[in-house]
């Protein structure tokens, strides 16, 4: 089957990026994708490829051909003992992880939600929080793609010098087909989640980063104090601070207990910068005076301080360092736009890079100057997308082409 061919709007999740493409297709398997990516190419038309909409940057929005990925999902090879497993690109990741966890697999982490498809998440180097847990994109070992000239590319995972472009690709290089994860043993977790001082939680904030598997900061402004959020497994973790009152207490396995907001209801726009781990606790005190002073008035939402492990890919926040990583949220009905731009200098000012699936206002110049990489992953982009089928306008706006220097 060719799939399902349209035209009519598309939005994401949050509602602001809408467009409206001259097609919106959804294949059904491989050859259908190649028929759409080969067609637009020889009329000279762009193609972008959507998962579940998480997204609110740039990255996704396309006049001319959208694919929408989420016909392509389910499991397809398990190897158990190598701790592989070869997957549709547009599983989500709830339904990853339940399907993993029937062969005693799983994903080592989970963002705050588990709704995105493994394909975006890994394209946008989605993740979670633990001081030696990377984001998902870590996770790739190998990839089905259909490139820029409709051709089916195969990428393994000998070839380090590929993924560490492919990991992290925005959708730049092809559109992923299926994907090949590196996974641990399936693990039941316990989540304690804690009332505190602010004072408090930023005092332990390195003991706690340090003790547990995974843990992250919630700040709410309109209170000033924060939640904490331990993650390990069972029995396991570092106590939480001496006054902190325990909220939730909560256990099972890891892809039922992690990701803990799936699902919501209410629509909210965020602004994400990942900064060095050393830089992370000032950004936030800074961040944190601007608000109080500034916008206390205006944000019902929290501020999501998290620890990310560095890792290699050319294209990843997190690339050559361990972060810390600050989120800024709004209900999308209510003004962002204003304090996400006040507040961005204070992330860039402590070495932020931003979050490619977020909203930022960055371009191709600073953006340039933020990934050294950038050249060698337009490098082997340009052999596997000539035509510079995948790089839409607003994308461009952000990476440039690669041809200039």
């Amino acid at each position: 089957m060719e799939g399902t061919h349209v035209q009519r709007e598309w939005e994401n999740w949050s509602g602001s990026i809408r467009c409206t493409p001259r097609v919106l297709a959804c294949p059904d398997d491989e050859p259908a994708l190649r028929k759409i990516v080969g067609a637009a190419a020889g009329a000279g038309r762009h193609v972008r490829a959507a998962g579940a909409g998480h997204s609110s940057s740039a990255v996704v929005g396309c006049r001319d051909v959208l694919v929408d990925i989420r016909r392509l999902a389910g499991i397809l090879r398990v190897d158990a003992p190598a701790r592989r497993a070869t997957v549709r690109a547009g599983t989500t990741l709830a339904s990853l992880g339940s399907a993993l966890y029937a062969h005693d697999l799983a994903l080592p982490n989970y963002g705050d939600t588990a709704d995105q498809t493994i394909a975006g998440a890994l394209c946008t180097a989605t993740h979670g929080a633990g001081l030696t847990l990377p984001s998902l994109s870590s996770l790739l070992v190998g990839a089905r793609l259909v490139d820029g000239q409709g051709r089916t590319v195969d990428i393994g995972e000998s070839d380090l010098h590929a993924l560490r472009s492919l990991r992290v690709s925005l959708g730049l290089l092809g559109i992923f087909v299926e994907v090949t994860l590196r996974l641990v043993p399936a693990f039941d977790v316990e989540r304690r989640e804690y009332s505190t001082r602010c004072a408090d939680a930023l005092a332990d904030f390195r003991r706690l980063a340090e003790g547990n598997y995974s843990f992250d900061l919630y700040w709410y402004p309109r209170r000033d104090d924060v939640k904490l959020r331990l993650v390990n497994p069972l029995g396991g973790g570092s106590p939480p601070p001496a006054n902190a009152v325990l909220l939730e207490l909560r256990g099972g396995p890891g892809h039922e207990v992690i990701p803990a907001h799936s699902g919501l209801p209410h629509r909210f726009e965020e602004c994400e910068y990942a900064m060095p781990y050393e830089e992370g606790l000032a950004c936030f005190a800074d961040v944190r005076t601007r608000i109080l002073r500034r916008w206390r008035h205006l944000m019902g939402w929290r501020v999501l301080v998290r620890t990310v492990a560095a890792d290699d890919s050319h294209l990843s926040p997190h690339h050559g360092r361990n972060s810390i990583t600050l989120s800024i949220h709004q209900n999308a009905r209510l003004p962002w736009r204003e304090i996400f731009d006040d507040i961005e200098p204070i992330f860039r000012a402590h070495g932020g890079r931003p979050h490619w699936a977020k909203k930022h206002s960055l371009g191709r110049a600073s953006l340039e100057r933020l990934y050294p990489g950038l050249g060698e992953f337009h490098a082997l982009r340009r052999r596997l997308d000539p035509a510079d089928v995948f790089l839409s306008p607003p994308v461009r706006r952000l990476v440039g082409d690669g041809r200039d220097g």
